[in-house]
């Protein structure tokens, strides 16, 4: 490192750069008699490259298609998520500092930085993967970094009945959902594979329809040609400047939409959300933090009590059962498995309560050859409410053969 110089390779592409810091480790193993070859001295080079511009240590891991969540605790604690289960590495870093360069590295990439003064940060790499960053003094075990890849390729329904997430009918319903333009709700745990469902779902989108995203960390890859990403945005370094979601929101309404999709609810911003679903943005979509499709309808109470606290309870569950359609819950259980746990049809109001029915749920029959679960995806064989709908667009009888 001492004999190469930064200034020189400052603008450099990674080729270049490689090359040069190459040409120097190839110069001191030659001069001091090292015996390394040539493959250990391009892997050399690699490092010290990683080091430079790259993550340093985590570069491998990032590199590594089977791994979909990467966990830095701290400089010696490096664990990762291959097919839901987590293993620890023998990837460290230096130490205490070493970490931290490559975390600032990462947060001056988009324009944010990260220490005492704002020791926590979200950004997003090149490759679209979600970084969050914590550090001391608010980390006591040191600079903590956590990574969630970004897919390569993205998985339509029909990839994930293989997988086991779910079966062919629930596929073909969904299918059906989306041409018939339902408001849908992606509920789920953290990592349970929300924003994979909702790409899977993306998919079945018509290209002629205006899209617009709205989402804090950019993940959705849709594939349609009229899409508008928007993306929030955090206070700067005088605590101006916020662009929150519920903005983007309101924003987007102005922009002729015919979906609005958003990325994650979790604030004020459902009740701008539900208003776009209730006044012609049918086709919408969004994801929650929520265990079950109940628990998800009491979020979506709970966040509307955000955006407008003065409205009362009934007229709050009356804007979720007009607005919302489908419920779709999905789980990362135990078997590592993501798998599409029910899905659930809102049906409206009895009195005060939220009717709901369960189109299909998964129901648990045992443990399997390696700890996988057995199971089944049963259908409930209710008529759906949006049956009409479906006929609407010409689908009612393949709705009603899938759900046999």
């Amino acid at each position: 490192m001492g004999r190469l110089d930064a200034a020189s390779l400052n603008g450099m592409s990674r080729q270049q750069m490689i090359a040069s810091v190459g040409a120097v480790v190839s110069e001191i193993a030659g001069s001091k008699r090292l015996k390394i070859n040539q493959r250990e001295q391009a892997s050399i080079t690699g490092e010290l490259v990683d080091d430079m511009i790259g993550l340093g240590p985590l570069e491998p891991l990032m590199a590594d298609d089977s791994i979909t969540d990467i966990m830095v605790n701290g400089p010696n604690q490096i664990y990762v998520e291959r097919k839901g289960k987590l293993t620890l590495t023998d990837v460290t870093f230096r130490d205490d500092t070493h970490l931290l360069n490559a975390a600032q590295r990462i947060a001056s990439s988009i324009g944010r930085r990260v220490d005492e003064s704002s020791p926590m940060v979200d950004a997003r790499l090149a490759d679209g993967s979600r970084v969050n960053i914590i550090i001391p003094p608010l980390s006591l075990i040191g600079p903590v970094v956590s990574i969630r890849k970004f897919p390569q390729e993205q998985k339509t329904l029909d990839d994930l009945i293989p997988l086991g997430s779910l079966s062919p009918e629930m596929a073909a319903v969904l299918k059906i959902a989306s041409a018939s333009r339902l408001n849908i709700i992606i509920s789920g745990g953290t990592g349970a594979g929300k924003t994979t469902m909702m790409n899977a779902l993306s998919y079945l989108i018509s290209g002629g329809e205006r899209i617009v995203t709205i989402e804090d960390a950019a993940e959705l890859r849709l594939q349609q040609p009229h899409v508008i990403s928007l993306e929030t945005r955090p206070m700067n370094f005088e605590n101006q400047g916020q662009v929150t979601q519920r903005d983007l929101v309101r924003n987007a309404l102005r922009m002729r939409p015919d979906r609005i999709i958003i990325g994650e609810c979790r604030g004020a911003e459902a009740f701008d959300m539900l208003q776009a679903m209730n006044t012609g943005h049918d086709g919408s979509m969004s994801t929650i933090h929520a265990n079950t499709p109940r628990d998800a309808i009491s979020r979506l109470e709970n966040m509307l009590m955000m955006g407008e606290s003065s409205l009362p309870l009934s007229a709050i569950r009356r804007q979720i059962v007009s607005a919302v359609n489908l419920i779709v819950q999905v789980e990362r259980m135990r078997d590592g498995v993501r798998r599409t746990s029910a899905i659930t049809e809102v049906m409206g109001l009895e009195g005060d309560i939220v009717v709901m029915q369960d189109l299909f749920r998964y129901e648990y029959d045992g443990e399997g050859k390696g700890g996988i679960l057995e199971g089944r995806f049963v259908s409930g064989k209710v008529r759906p409410k949006f049956a009409p709908r479906a006929g609407y667009f010409g689908l009612e009888g393949s709705l009603m053969e899938a759900l046999r």
